[in-house]
């Protein structure tokens, strides 16, 4: 029976033909486990994901193989992206079992839900000391019907032990100065100085952390916060981690130098690393930074964007290669054969200087990952800029990696607010109406009459999965910078909506600290929490500063409090681990700055003197300031309500706590006053 063909998921519908007789995580794939008395096998991926693709072809096209799950086992597919619940809580076992975690991740399980075997990857045949798919498959199904008392002792501890697990939250209070100095110097020390980033091979772009350092730069001037955040973005943008003919960024590097990337894309990594690189330009006026900036917003607009104005999640890594196989990164790389194929002679020995192209080739098969090993300054622009539109072109007519277009609420709300920030800082209208197509899309679709969002959709049609606390928090994060950037107070009232939900169903009032799942969502073996972050916010520092934007905005009482005990785990981790808490100690650092509050009062925002004070308010680098712009008869903003024009001309104030210096007309005092 074909489970998987009405799923929204594109992960599910790549199995949907699948021989393995796959059902989708429920209640009804449990109740027949226990009816056959069968143990579960849970495949957990996502549609961007390499190994996924592998291990599918591999063994689960295979008819022998999945006539050997469908006979002893109930087999459930599960797309991580859809149900990050679901796979947080398998993966946590996974990697105290085994001390490491990957996708695709497989886990058995009695009908009860509880692991008792796990593993990610496995060959179709022994390798590497790795056992095949199918002596585990054989391994499992002995140990079950042989040794259950076993099987039922081991499970019984995996979930006492994850149970008993608990988060040290360091108390309700923000981390002050002594706990970000500290975090600093953390980061100072695992710091690449030579490459940039942080850590070793694989390299993943700390976008968190660059947020981090710009803004203790911002509060505190310290100069070797913005070189680590400076260095670490030139070496990305100039690597092959970065797509230098389309703009926009790889997941990964597989090495320390940013050469080789793994070449999904994913929407959270470009939406983070496109706000990153304009905020970078907005502290120091970088050149690379604004093209970065503009040209990763313009790929997610041209490539991500959907029919109904949301985002996609994702590219595959892999497309044809032209042989009809799929092969990893065979859209992006080059040789220098097909270069002069493109180019001729003359200027594909210029193309092969300025990307890095090499005879041997940096990547497989002679090709080679573009890159920009030296300076601009030292060729052409002319020429250059005739190279690359001749190389897109020409890439473009090559078979495209495979999208992923299903709308994930959390990562369009991170999308929101850098389309709708680096469209306000660089004039481009067009990437701002961007943002306010795919928050509309949000509210239409995504929220219901309760304002309770919907983790996905795809196609026009909502999910059925739950969101997240991370897809509350972060949609009211992209709300947040609608409303800053457009003045339009409904932006803000729908942002409230999110986070009173996240206060009433998200937070465990005892202890401050935010759970991932809603109080009245679907009971798993563990009710998920985890503070750091990963790949993009967790859902706890994206609430945590949601909410003190909000209460910056607003004045809630209940929201300022629910921000500061929240942050009370980044008092405890910051110091420890700041690599993994980036955005929790951006957060601390708008907290401990104010943050201050920017009121622009104007009779109508296309005024141009409104308009000044406007962009100026937006350019400041106070770290997490917020911006309301409009009349105080609006009634849209509380943080323009009694504050009148000065004598007659449009006026901005800047306040902390609802304290406010002197109101001034000028847009260069402005500027000063939001410095530091």
């Amino acid at each position: 029976m074909n489970r998987l063909a009405g799923m929204t998921s594109p992960y599910l519908l790549q199995h949907a033909d699948n021989p393995v007789d796959w059902w989708p995580w429920g209640p009804e794939a449990f109740e027949e486990a226990k009816r056959r008395d069968v143990p579960v096998l849970l495949s957990v991926g996502y549609s961007a994901c390499h190994w996924c693709h592998v291990m599918a072809h591999e063994s689960f096209e295979d008819d022998d193989t999945a006539a050997y799950m469908n006979e002893h086992f109930v087999s459930v597919k599960v797309d991580r992206e859809e149900r990050p619940d679901v796979d947080a809580v398998y993966m946590e076992a996974v990697q105290a079992a085994t001390g490491q975690g990957g996708w695709p991740m497989t886990v058995f399980l009695t009908p009860d839900a509880e692991p008792f075997y796990f593993g990610t990857y496995f060959p179709p045949e022994a390798r590497h000391g790795m056992p095949s798919f199918r002596q585990v498959l054989e391994g499992v199904r002995g140990a079950w019907t042989d040794r259950r008392d076993e099987v039922a002792d081991v499970a019984g501890k995996i979930v006492r032990d994850l149970a008993g697990r608990e988060i040290s939250y360091g108390g309700p209070e923000a981390p002050g100065e002594p706990e970000l100095a500290a975090a600093l110097l953390g980061l100072t020390r695992e710091y690449d100085p030579q490459r940039g980033g942080f850590g070793g091979a694989p390299k993943f772009p700390p976008s968190m952390v660059i947020e981090f350092l710009l803004r203790h730069h911002a509060r505190t001037g310290a100069e070797g916060a913005l070189q680590m955040a400076q260095d670490t973005c030139e070496r990305m943008a100039r690597g092959g981690i970065y797509d230098q003919l389309g703009g926009g960024f790889a997941r990964y590097s597989v090495d320390r130098d940013w050469v080789v990337p793994h070449f999904e894309k994913m929407l959270y990594d470009n939406a983070l690393l496109c706000r990153a690189y304009a905020h970078l330009w907005r502290a120091t006026g970088s050149g690379l930074a604004r093209r970065v900036a503009l040209e990763t917003a313009d790929f997610m607009v041209r490539e991500l964007r959907t029919n109904e104005g949301g985002f996609a999640s994702a590219l595959d890594a892999d497309s044809d290669d032209g042989t009809g196989r799929h092969v990893e990164g065979a859209y992006y790389v080059w040789t220098p054969e097909q270069l002069r194929e493109v180019l001729g002679d003359e200027d594909a020995d210029l193309a092969v200087r300025y990307f890095g192209v090499t005879e041997d080739g940096t990547f497989e098969h002679g090709s080679s990952v573009l890159q920009l090993p030296q300076q601009d300054e030292l060729f052409d622009a002319g020429r250059i800029a005739s190279i690359r539109e001749r190389l897109l072109r020409r890439r473009a007519a090559r078979p495209e990696p495979g999208r992923d277009d299903k709308i994930v609420a959390a990562w369009n709300g991170l999308a929101i607010a850098a389309l709708a920030e680096t469209g306000a800082y660089f004039d481009r209208p067009d990437l701002v109406e961007a943002a306010l197509g795919a928050a509309d899309l949000l509210v239409r679709l995504h929220l219901d009459e309760q304002a309770r969002i919907a983790r996905t959709s795809k196609d026009g049609q909502v999910g059925a999965n739950a969101g997240v606390l991370e897809d509350y928090a972060d949609a009211a994060e992209g709300f947040l910078a609608l409303a800053s950037v457009t003045g339009e107070g409904v932006w803000l009232e729908f942002a409230g909506f999110l986070l009173d939900h996240v206060l009433a169903r998200f937070v465990d009032e005892e202890s401050g600290g935010l759970y991932d799942t809603a109080a009245d969502a679907e009971r798993l073996i563990r009710r998920p929490q985890d503070p750091t972050d990963n790949a993009a916010p967790s859902g706890w520092s994206a609430a945590a500063g949601a909410l003190l934007s909000y209460a910056a905005q607003t004045g809630a009482e209940p929201h300022r409090t629910a921000a500061e005990r929240a942050l009370g785990v980044v008092k405890a981790l910051g110091p420890r681990v700041p690599r993994f808490i980036g955005w929790g100690l951006a957060v601390a650092e708008a907290n401990l700055d104010g943050p201050r509050e920017v009121a622009i009062v104007g009779p109508a925002t296309d005024d141009p003197a409104t308009k000044a004070l406007h962009r100026t308010a937006l350019l400041g680098t106070a770290p997490g300031a917020v911006v309301a712009v409009g009349t105080p008869e609006s009634g849209e903003f509380p943080l323009l309500a009694d504050r009148p024009l000065r004598e007659g001309q449009p006026a901005a104030y800047v306040c902390r706590n609802f304290t406010c210096d002197t109101p001034t007309t000028d847009a260069e005092q402005l500027r000063t006053a939001l410095i530091r």
